[in-house]
């Protein structure tokens, strides 16, 4: 009779051992993967209390869940467990390692562990790691030196390389080196990975190259879901919300559903045009797509009908979601504070502090601004100064020029200027320019003239401020200002947008340039414009603002504005008492606004316009905006 081996009953012992990791190493993979990190920690923890030993395979799971709860202390502990067991020289557990330190922004102690294994020298997985990490702390420079190592060592650059070296090309100023990535890209053989082209898009999109992002787009020879959002999400962040919906249409006619990040971007981009008719069909496409929970959609919805004149529609979104946070509470009182009724967008934010939900910059943004519209200057002023001692948030230059505009609206205007003397941060173009607004209303040339000086500085091709102050010498009497102010214009070669102001009328979308005649109805819309001047005239209404539009008109070179065009158009083809919705693209001047005001009374209309800053509500001869904007 043969005897057993004596090895056997050590091997045997080995293997149970093995099965006994493994099983355990099982149950860690499923915890890490169902996302349950703390619980796969725990479970660690008792597999060293019950005596088993991890292995290679355990580890990369527990510094997964150490990065994700932002554990460095305990994947420093993790790190010695490795040493004891001897798994260190493993590569994956050498980027598993790099990549924890790297998310919990320990950033020297993961360069230590590439620099400490020689192996790393030889291997793309662990460059690729600490490359990674370098772009996710926004280290630029850290992982353009570490790529160039790399390429130098002649280790091979692949797709998880560029992914991760890409995105930390994050600006303009780094469009440069994106561009050579590309060029890399093209060389190594990646430019038919869809994953490197969708990251490639979104580094153009982000360093503000958005045509360089559409013609890889175009080029791209295969388009994901992703592909697709990244081009929406560009054009949106862009402001060029037109190209948004031409872009959806096509993705639509390709046969790519859409997901809420698509949906998002769209509903954006119709509160930006005020494509009413557009948002109502991604809102039932929402509906349909069986998004109607999804908290982000609730809160574009409700910016995009605000921001389209449908106040009523967004607050009913907002009264309907069961679980509101601080953007939904925003968005409703931003949107009642630029259709004037401050007092409302006060009320809900109060509401919102009772609720428990805590302000954050954006949510005072909103309330200050609202105040503002609506002239509560007192207020305006107690939220001022509370967001920083009782919330302890910093305030921006975007919430200081709401206060020059609130201090402005009560002809504060020494109070303004002290104010800006007094930020704590650099004043910025938005807050001059709140200043200069304020002095056209006053009528204060001498501190428009400062003011102007100041945020022609920060936005010298800004036509609107050249315009502004030349209206301020205007109402002066001050012909050698407005000469000025030409001449400036003329040598610096600036020419004001054009003045656009469209309506919806059966599904579609009428476009009117400021002394358009190209209309179909263009002899008509004339003819009703004629038609109310006289009327006017006869009721002995003045214009003490019609300085202003001709000086506008000889500045411009524009003739009748756009959005008397786009009223009387609406006026010939609704019926009597239909509210009118026009969305201009520049501030309404003060000739159209006191027209405006008329009309309404002898239409007996209410006649909404939504200029570049906020909702103009004309009805009984009054304007919302209580004759200031």
């Amino acid at each position: 009779m043969t005897r057993p081996h004596p090895l056997f009953p050590y091997a045997n012992k080995w293997l149970d051992l093995q099965n006994t990791t493994a099983s355990w190493n099982a149950r860690l993979r499923e915890l890490a993967r169902q996302r349950h990190f703390q619980e796969a920690l725990n479970l660690y923890c008792q597999m060293l209390a019950s005596g088993d030993s991890p292995n290679a395979f355990t580890f990369p799971f527990a510094f997964k869940s150490c990065a994700s709860l932002s554990l460095p202390l305990a994947g420093s502990q993790l790190h010695g467990h490795v040493i004891k067991t001897g798994c260190e020289p493993e590569p994956f557990v050498q980027t598993s390692l790099i990549s924890m330190y790297c998310k919990c922004s320990t950033i020297a102690s993961a360069r230590k562990v590439f620099d400490e294994n020689h192996h790393s020298r030889n291997l793309a997985v662990c460059y690729n790691a600490l490359i990674a990490g370098y772009s996710l702390n926004s280290r630029f420079s850290d992982a353009v030196l570490l790529f160039r190592q790399m390429r130098k060592e002649g280790v091979s650059v692949n797709a998880v390389t560029m992914l991760g070296l890409i995105p930390v090309c994050a600006g303009p100023i780094h469009l440069g080196f994106g561009t050579s990535l590309h060029a890399c890209g093209v060389r190594f053989g990646l430019d038919g990975d869809l994953s490197v082209g969708n990251c490639l898009l979104t580094m153009y999109v982000r360093c503000g190259s958005v045509d360089f992002a559409r013609k890889l787009f175009d080029g791209m020879p295969e388009k994901g879901l992703i592909t697709w959002n990244a081009m929406i999400s560009g054009y949106a962040q862009n402001g060029l919300a037109g190209h948004v919906l031409d872009l959806y249409r096509k993705m639509e006619f390709t046969g790519i559903v859409p997901d809420p990040v698509t949906l998002v971007g769209v509903l954006s981009s119709c509160a930006h045009l005020g494509a009413h008719a557009a948002g109502r069909e991604v809102e039932q496409r929402i509906e349909l797509s069986g998004f109607g929970f999804n908290p982000f959609l609730k809160n574009a919805l409700i910016n995009m009908y605000a921001r389209c004149g449908n106040l009523v529609k967004a607050r009913a979104i907002f009264d309907g979601m069961t679980e509101k946070n601080v953007i939904s509470w925003t968005a409703i009182i931003a949107g009642y504070g630029m259709h004037g009724q401050g007092e409302l967008a006060v009320q809900l934010f109060d509401e919102m502090i009772s609720s428990g939900e805590l302000p954050d910059g954006a949510a005072f943004v909103s309330v200050l601004s609202a105040c503002s519209h609506a002239g509560l200057t007192e207020k305006g002023l107690y939220y001022f100064t509370a967001m920083e001692r009782d919330y302890g948030l910093q305030p921006g230059p975007e919430h200081y020029s709401c206060v020059v505009d609130l201090l402005g609206r009560a002809g504060r205007l020494e109070e303004a200027r002290k104010l800006i003397g007094s930020m704590s941060v650099e004043p910025d173009g938005a807050v001059w320019g709140a200043l200069l607004g304020a002095c056209k209303i006053h009528r204060n040339v001498e501190l428009a003239e400062l003011a102007f000086e100041k945020v022609i500085e920060f936005e010298p091709t800004n036509i609107g401020y050249y315009v502004l102050l030349s209206n301020i010498f205007s109402e002066a009497g001050n012909m050698e200002g407005i000469l000025r102010v030409r001449v400036m214009m003329r040598e610096r070669k600036l020419k004001k947008e054009p003045g656009c102001s469209y309506v919806e009328y059966q599904g579609r979308i009428h476009l009117f340039l400021a002394g358009d005649r190209t209309h179909p109805q263009a002899q008509e819309i004339y003819r009703m414009l004629d038609g109310l001047e006289d009327i006017i005239k006869r009721r002995g209404g003045s214009n003490d603002n019609d300085q202003e539009s001709r000086n506008e008109e000889l500045i411009t070179g524009m003739g009748v504005h756009s959005e008397k065009l786009a009223i009387a158009f609406g006026l010939i083809n609704t019926g009597p008492g239909t509210e009118i919705t026009v969305i201009k693209n520049l501030r309404v001047c003060g000739d159209c606004h006191l027209f405006l005001k008329l009309v309404s009374e002898i239409v007996d209309r209410q006649l909404v316009v939504r200029d570049a800053t906020r909702f103009h509500h004309f009805k009984d001869g009054v304007c919302s905006c209580k004759d200031y904007w």
